[in-house]
């Protein structure tokens, strides 16, 4: 029997549908004394088979997983996020050495971007290592892939590769429960049948109420939202 790639399916005002045995984990914030946050402890591995369904109303009880909460709540989970490819709607900014681009649409309020007086005047110093390297590193701790890093030489990105994998973000800094985060180019469906584009990282709403559908937005630090587990 062939080997079910892994996917997830939005269903229309209900859940993200996972299938195809991808691990789920989660994972919280370390951040230092100034509030900067600096990586990630995994916290936790859930035991999971071939396929969940993942709650993004924010409603259920037994967070992360669909509990029906979405049909008594009356979550509208209409999809607003635009189709096209991340880098035509991303903005560059030119380095030395290294490039950035960001799509703020896609900020999931992770805060990896803020250290070092914030990844957006970091390019032009990209001819100095210390800050290609704290460039590439806060741009690959990014969670939803807003930020990317480009080596202008080659053209290529500059991202760690992941395998196909979930991750429960939490946010003790925030006081809240962040995103789902999608890594290892894990195809997602939309409600219609249409895809968004693959890619290696991504950041889906899990709290209910982004403006940027399915996609996070950073709205769970400003509701402090809670799963309930």
């Amino acid at each position: 029997m062939a080997k079910i790639k892994p996917r997830i399916k939005i269903t229309e005002d209900g859940p993200y549908i996972v299938t195809g045995g991808v691990p789920l984990y989660e994972h919280t914030i370390v951040y230092d004394k100034d509030g900067y946050s600096k990586g990630y402890k995994e916290t936790k591995k859930y035991g999971v088979g071939g396929s969940y369904s993942l709650c993004r109303c924010g409603a259920s009880k037994n967070a992360p997983f669909c509990d029906g909460s979405h049909t008594t709540v009356g979550f509208n989970g209409k999809e607003t996020a635009r189709r096209e490819s991340y880098v035509s709607c991303a903005e560059r900014t030119e380095g030395k050495e290294l490039d950035l681009t960001d799509y703020t649409d896609l900020c999931a309020y992770a805060r990896f971007c803020d250290s070092c007086g914030g990844a957006w005047g970091l390019p032009e110093k990209t001819n100095k290592k210390e800050y290609r390297n704290e460039l590439i590193r806060q741009c690959n701790v990014c969670p939803s892939g807003r930020l990317v890093v480009w080596d202008k030489k080659s053209g290529r990105a500059i991202e760690e590769k992941f395998k196909a994998s979930i991750v429960l973000i939490e946010d003790p800094w925030a006081k809240c429960s962040g995103p789902i985060w999608v890594r290892g180019g894990i195809a997602i469906e939309s409600a219609n049948g249409e895809e968004y584009e693959v890619r290696n990282r991504v950041t889906l709403c899990r709290c209910g109420k982004s403006h940027n559908k399915p996609f996070c937005d950073g709205t769970h630090a400003a509701i402090k939202f809670r799963a309930k587990k």
